[in-house]
């Protein structure tokens, strides 16, 4: 009979094409593993692997593969569906965020995950709102934490909070008395964005397309520390998220200030395979979110 821990050898080995480095990745030795792999053989009736100074998958060994990695994925969502009957927020959790989120929340989420999930191991992959996504879908990721709406199909989500968009500009070029922003400020200087690919270029490109902006441009900037510092030397003015001000606003001379109504804004949310089994663990991750945005001063 087939064993689950000889089609996790063979994963090994098919995956690394070394018998050697599938031995020590599974922590057995090397002759442990090639009698698994061969009794496995036996047990199908195809050879597998042809052996030699290197390692080849047969075109049998090939098909063979693919079916094990499924099989081996199906075992590990039962696991992952076994550990959500237990408790909640434990065992294994790969969170995605986007840059412009990720520095602002993150570090008093991971201090309530501490306190209150000890036993939840959570693994953490920033990069921009289209990796995630991909990376949701193919698996690499369980949850992500970015900018709501996304079109994806396969994909549920969970709203957080709404993120206003605050105007940021040198203060020594702040006109006195001014309390709130209006679109006609966004003329006034150049509008400073980050760099193609991060969604909070296009969301300030929405709000700006409520009126003619002809000054909006980006210099490769990837986070929005590098921005902020580039108004604060005044090469121009820029749209900061909220939650970002009192981390960018503190360390750089620069003047925040709202809008008038209606208010840029982003909304932030959870997205994640409407499959998962995980969906529970996500609501709790959520309801954390939320109560750690609550307890933050704006």
């Amino acid at each position: 009979m087939i064993s689950t821990k000889q089609l996790m050898y063979f994963d090994a080995v098919a995956r690394l094409k070394h018998f050697g480095r599938a031995a020590e990745e599974r922590a057995i030795t090397q002759p442990a593993l090639s009698m698994q792999i061969q009794e496995l053989e036996r047990e199908l009736g195809v050879v597998l692997v042809e052996r030699g100074r290197t390692i080849r998958l047969t075109d049998a060994g090939t098909q063979v593969a693919a079916r094990t990695a499924h099989i081996l994925d199906q075992i590990n969502g039962l696991t992952e569906f076994a550990a959500t009957r237990r408790a909640p927020l434990t065992g294994k959790m790969r969170l995605g965020v986007i840059p412009s989120i990720g520095p602002y929340i993150l570090p008093a989420v991971l201090a309530q995950v501490q306190a209150h999930y000890p036993q939840l191991e959570l693994r953490i992959r920033e990069t921009l709102t289209d990796y995630l996504l991909a990376q949701l879908d193919d698996g690499t990721l369980d949850v992500a934490l970015l900018a709501l709406p996304v079109d994806a199909p396969g994909l549920d989500t969970i709203e957080l909070f709404g993120d206003r968009f605050l105007l940021a500009t040198p203060k020594g070029g702040s006109k006195p008395g001014r309390r709130k922003a209006t679109l006609d400020d966004l003329e006034a200087a150049p509008l400073l964005l980050l760099e193609e690919g991060h969604c909070l270029r296009e969301q300030a490109l929405n709000f700006c397309s409520l009126r003619s902006i002809d000054n909006a441009d980006s210099f490769g900037a990837s986070s929005l520390s590098t921005l902020v510092q580039m108004v604060a030397a005044g090469m121009g003015q820029t749209l900061l998220p909220e939650m970002s001000v009192a981390v960018e606003a503190s360390r750089n001379d620069v003047r925040v200030q709202p809008f008038q109504a209606p208010e840029p804004s982003r909304t932030i949310g959870l997205a994640f395979r409407k499959a998962s089994p995980l969906k529970a663990d996500f609501e709790a991750l959520a309801t954390l979110i939320k109560d750690v945005r609550r307890k933050t001063p704006a």
